[in-house]
């Protein structure tokens, strides 16, 4: 059974940072990929990143601004968001969810696992 548990979540001033954990567990090899989606308050579920074990590919949903970083460390089975300089915007419910292909992609739908979720507030 799969299971992704996230943490890291909680208050931050806006231009902090942030780094954000999902620990992966159940998948039967390295066969697969794991993508960070934000769902602010009253919009859709949105792609932030995606970390592809098999090959280490990373994926990011803007075009990299030197804000976002993700990364996984199999000896933890985790992969870790760090995002630095927040802004307001950026509040919002932050999920890890897994995919049993090794491409990484910006659909929501194409994941079959989700965690519960780890609230992040960007406020001053």
């Amino acid at each position: 059974q799969v299971q992704l548990v996230e943490s890291g979540g909680g208050l931050v001033q806006p231009g902090g940072s942030l780094r954000l954990a999902c620990v992966v567990s159940g998948f039967h090899d390295d066969q697969h990929s794991i993508g960070w989606f934000r769902q602010a308050p009253g919009k859709e579920r949105e792609a932030v990143s995606c970390f592809s074990w098999t090959d280490g590919r990373i994926a990011y949903a803007d075009a990299p601004r030197g804000r976002f970083t993700i990364y996984g460390d199999k000896a933890k089975s985790t992969v870790y968001l760090e995002v630095k300089n927040m802004k307001i915007e950026e509040t919002g419910l932050y999920f890890c969810a897994g995919r049993e292909h090794y491409v990484c992609k910006r659909d929501p739908a194409q994941y079959s696992y989700w965690g519960q979720g780890t609230p992040v507030t960007v406020s001053s």
